[in-house]
């Protein structure tokens, strides 16, 4: 088995090309197969070096490994094709000897006339083929003075029937397809025949690509066999819809797979989630996946006919999911990039740290969902100074409190051991002395402390962040009738 990834480097890796690139490497990966990844960069205007150097960080970033392609080489290269070009002119060349295809002379101003008159008088139209009706003559004049010409490829008649992998059969008839351009004046390839004869030369066996591409299939089919090529097997898969079941857009957010990583999503949960847009594992209601689990359940008959929704609500929970099953030390040479730019890494935490900043980061990552959201709840935890929210001071720091929280550092002093039950039964005997409610502590406590209203358990906070940082940050806001910090 072999199957190939072939984007444009015209943008950066667009989800939806991510997800077909997983699928196809899934398939190969299970199948024992080879996933190679060519780029198609014949749009020379609107290609460029960075994107595809953004495309090949993302693969990497998102673990799919080609085993031929760009940096890795392979039986096959140049896989750029605009390394290629004199293959392509080839495979015309022997096209047009075969009578496959021929020259078209006709200029895109007569052909907009030709189309507004056919359209004006009948409703539709599709190319005349005027010039195939050229005798050799004709055609060695106009070679001889160099006139600017098209190659189309002859389409004859009948129909192109072939066996889709998710949508069942798919026939088209003859009539529908114009003959169409397989060469420009400019001797530049169009993706019909460009695509073709990359995979004739690479020995693909199957193509896995989206929806959108169903329309080329017949064309393709009818070049695969001008060319006395084996037809591979096609796998059309659903396009990804947005929230409000539109085509996915930047109007619905990030679409290109490097904000993700920005983002702080994990490559596994990126995997896990394209995996599961418009591919169902089978009767299992398992929903987080391993890379090696993905690739132990993946075939192409559990890819959906349907459309598939990005849900970002549903990608953030599989990286809530995949960060909760992360190793500490893995979690850690994660989060020390973001630690490190938000100014509270500290290198022991690989060393003597590790032990207190593991149980830190337990008691916090249930509440986060993505690595820059863990960076924010150790923070508290981590940092010498923190910001408090002013509702939240505004709220549980009044005046009337300030009282209690200067008995509670107080007491807070005495506590031994300083661990959660011991804090608990602290704070709850204090409360009962003063006759308040120990939510008053424990609020007041919890703002002072982390600067907010919302945490984990106020005593198992209290505790890891531990006695000396906790007390300076209750007498920064025990001030006779201030609020500092």
């Amino acid at each position: 088995m072999r199957v190939r990834f072939a984007p444009s480097p015209t943008g950066y890796l667009h989800v939806g090309g991510a997800r077909t690139a997983l699928f196809n490497w899934l398939l190969a990966r299970r199948h024992g197969g080879t996933f190679v990844l060519r780029i198609e960069d014949t749009d020379v205007e609107r290609s460029s070096a960075d994107m595809v150097t953004g495309i090949l960080d993302s693969m990497r970033w998102l673990g799919l490994t080609w085993d031929e392609g760009p940096g890795v080489g392979g039986p096959h290269a140049p896989y750029f094709q605009t390394e290629r070009l004199d293959t392509y002119r080839a495979a015309v060349k022997a096209l047009v000897a075969s009578g496959h295809a021929y020259f078209c002379y006709c200029t895109p101003d007569e052909l907009k006339g030709r189309r507004e008159a056919a359209e004006a008088a009948s409703g539709g139209w599709i190319y005349d083929r005027r010039c195939r009706a050229l005798t050799s003559d004709d055609v060695a004049a106009r070679e001889s003075t160099r006139t600017p010409r098209a190659v189309r490829f002859f389409v004859p008649p009948g129909e192109t029937m072939f066996e889709d992998q998710v949508h069942g059969r798919i026939t088209v008839d003859h009539a529908n397809l114009e003959d169409f351009v397989i060469e420009r004046s400019d001797r530049y390839p169009t993706y019909q025949l460009s695509v073709v004869v990359d995979d004739v030369e690479m020995r693909i066996t199957h193509v896995i690509r989206g929806d959108d591409h169903i329309s080329n299939t017949p064309k393709q089919i009818l070049i695969y066999r001008a060319m006395g090529a084996d037809v591979p097997a096609f796998a059309h898969v659903p396009l990804i819809l947005g929230p409000d079941k539109k085509r996915l857009s930047k109007r619905h957010g990030a679409t290109a797979v490097g904000e993700y990583e920005k983002q702080g999503i994990l490559a596994e949960a990126m995997v896990n989630f394209l995996a599961l847009l418009g591919w169902s594992p089978g009767s299992t209601e398992q929903e987080v996946f391993t890379r090696d689990e993905l690739v132990a359940r993946f075939a192409l008959d559990g890819i959906s006919g349907g459309n598939a929704v990005f849900n970002p609500e549903k990608l953030a929970w599989f990286n809530q999911q995949h960060i909760a099953r992360l190793p500490i030390d893995d979690l850690l040479r994660r989060l020390q990039p973001e630690m490190t730019a938000a100014g509270v890494w500290r290198d022991g935490f690989l060393g003597a740290e590790k032990d207190w900043i593991a149980r830190v980061i337990d008691l916090v990552k249930p509440r986060a969902r993505t690595l820059s959201d863990l960076v924010a709840q150790l923070r508290p935890f981590v940092a010498d100074a923190i910001e408090r929210d002013p509702a939240a001071a505004g709220k549980h720091l009044t005046a009337d409190v300030l009282p209690h929280l200067r008995a509670w550092r107080e007491r807070l002093e005495r506590v031994e051991p300083f661990d959660p039950p011991a804090i608990e039964a602290a704070l709850r005997a204090l409360a009962d002395e003063r006759g308040i409610k120990p939510g008053v502590l424990i609020h007041a406590t919890r703002v002072a402390v982390t600067g907010q209203a919302v945490s984990p358990g106020l005593f198992d906070v209290v505790a890891l962040v531990g006695r000396d940082r906790v007390l300076s940050r209750l007498a920064a806001v025990s001030v006779w009738g201030q609020i500092l910090g």
